[in-house]
């Protein structure tokens, strides 16, 4: 049981969204709560103009609402906002949205009453997953038509996704013993102000990006020992004399990996003086990128303990605050950056891939075929490598530095941020592509040097994945053989395999 107070950690987050783990609002929170809606309920009373308790929203913020009119305007304001379009979100990107939502409002400056927390927490509990559009936010009163469409179902609208089916939410509703709520004053405000679709995204791409480092490091070894390159590029005093924790820690990694080589014990005395950069430069390139992402990490973190709508009510302080917490440009950025670091790896994967392919560079044979001419081996899978780093360049172009006026230039200056976090997420996916084609290819490679046996580690992996995959004696349809490689690296299982053998990796 995950129990939320003033903050959730990334793996407490996962436990949730993934494993299903039931979650309880702390008594402390629904406290803080409880007191914060008493406030917000005097305020209601006294009739006095606060922003999104008794006046219209963006634009609009100048126009007075009746107070018979006040629970009407919640309504409304789930319903017009609730105007995504494109493909659904993953549902476990929504039950994130959920999840991060009632964090939020936990914290007890919203202003909702306790109840609509535990409608929130009861659809993560039971497994009713709201259908959220991807498309539709621009970042800047946050994540306003996702969490409008998140939020639709409390009031009955809209449409969930429960056990396996999409349904009406009202029929869920009812199943589950529960009512449509009719929202009061503030709350459906309070609902839809927060940057909870791009953090959400951007959490699970943290999750999955540790493993996809530590892959990209497994690729890097097999490529080295497939192309007897040195391994002093990986020296603990390289590292040590350029101190970034990243280098630092894919060197370790790579030295485990390489480490009981016969195959660079057989080329100790060559003439050989320097590898290519995409060998050489490991530990700088794979590196920066480990840097880059503990960075993106830090700011989700901080995110996922944050206050994100508006107005702020600091019922202990008796005012409220109109501000500007909803905006996502902390988030854009990070997101910009998470995808940037991740081309990266796709980029300097893809030149390995090349080095082992091109038989003047390599040594081997042309595409690593067997008969080739006749055979065109995998000449063509460097041809995809290069179609999807070419795409991620593409992607990686900052989300974060456009901006579109929204609400007649009220919302002047926005920060797309939920754009910058699925372009990442699209990143990653194809970076998985790359890799799984960098490891088949290095796979093949090993083979012709065999008997000699490389690293303990890259040993391990080359095994593995030969269960999956047989040695390319001649052409054969390749698509669903890189497709269970992908599957490996993504699940964690050749990080798994090599850790067997050498030992928690970085």
């Amino acid at each position: 049981m995950v129990e939320l107070d003033a903050g959730v950690s990334l793996e407490a987050f996962e436990r949730v969204v993934r494993g299903g783990e039931p979650v309880r609002l702390a008594q402390a929170a629904r406290e803080r709560v409880a007191r914060c809606r008493a406030f917000v309920d005097e305020l209601v009373e006294k009739g006095a103009p606060v922003y999104g308790l008794n006046t219209g929203f963006g634009k609009l913020a100048t126009v007075r609402i009746a107070p018979q009119d006040l629970r009407l305007l919640q309504r409304n304001l789930l319903l017009s906002h609730a105007i995504g379009v494109g493909e659904p979100f993953a549902p476990e990107v929504v039950r994130g949205m959920l999840l991060l939502r009632v964090q939020s409002l936990a914290m007890g400056y919203s202003g909702v009453r306790p109840v609509v927390l535990d409608y929130l927490t009861e659809f993560l509990n039971q497994g009713v997953t709201p259908v959220v559009p991807s498309q539709g936010s621009v970042g800047a009163s946050g994540d306003l038509a996702p969490l409008a469409h998140m939020c639709l179902p409390l009031i009955g609208e809209g449409e969930v996704e429960y056990r396996g089916q999409v349904r009406p939410p009202g029929e869920v509703l009812r199943e589950l013993g529960l009512e449509p709520l009719e929202l009061e004053a503030k709350e459906g405000l309070a609902l839809i102000n927060g940057t909870q679709a791009m953090a959400s995204l951007l959490a699970l791409l943290l999750l999955d990006s540790a493993t996809l480092l530590k892959s990209a490091d497994l690729a890097a070894a097999m490529s080295v020992e497939a192309l007897k390159a040195s391994h002093r590029p990986f020296d603990e005093a390289v590292s040590r004399l350029r101190p970034h924790p990243g280098m630092a820690a894919t060197s370790a990694n790579v030295r485990k990996l390489l480490e009981d080589s016969e195959i660079m014990r057989s080329h100790i005395d060559c003439d050989k003086v320097q590898d290519a950069y995409s060998l050489r430069a490991v530990p700088q390139v794979h590196g920066a990128s480990r840097d880059a992402l503990v960075h993106v990490r830090e700011v989700v973190l901080r995110e996922m303990m944050s206050v994100t709508d508006n107005p702020l009510v600091l019922p202990d302080e008796a005012r409220t605050l109109s501000a500007g917490n909803f905006h996502g440009q902390p988030l854009a950025l990070a997101a910009d950056y998470a995808g940037i670091a991740l081309a990266e790896l796709a980029n300097i994967s893809e030149r390995r891939i090349e080095q082992m392919l091109n038989p003047s560079l390599s040594g081997l044979p042309a595409f690593l075929a067997e008969g080739s001419g006749l055979n065109s081996g995998l000449m063509i899978s460097q041809y995809t490598a290069a179609a999807l780093v070419s795409e991620n360049k593409v992607l990686a172009h900052p989300a974060s530095v456009d901006s579109i006026p929204t609400s007649a230039n009220q919302e002047d200056h926005v920060s797309m941020g939920t754009h910058a976090a699925r372009k990442a997420r699209a990143i990653y996916e194809n970076v998985l592509w790359v890799l799984a084609i960098e490891l088949a290819s290095a796979s093949q490679a090993l083979d012709f040097h065999a008997p000699l046996r490389p690293g303990k580690g890259v040993e391990a992996i080359y095994r593995r994945i030969r269960e999956e995959i047989p040695h390319l004696d001649r052409d054969r349809y390749l698509k669903p053989e890189l497709s269970r490689l992908r599957e490996l690296i993504r699940s964690g299982t050749l990080v798994r395999v090599a850790e067997e053998v050498v030992g928690e990796m970085v």
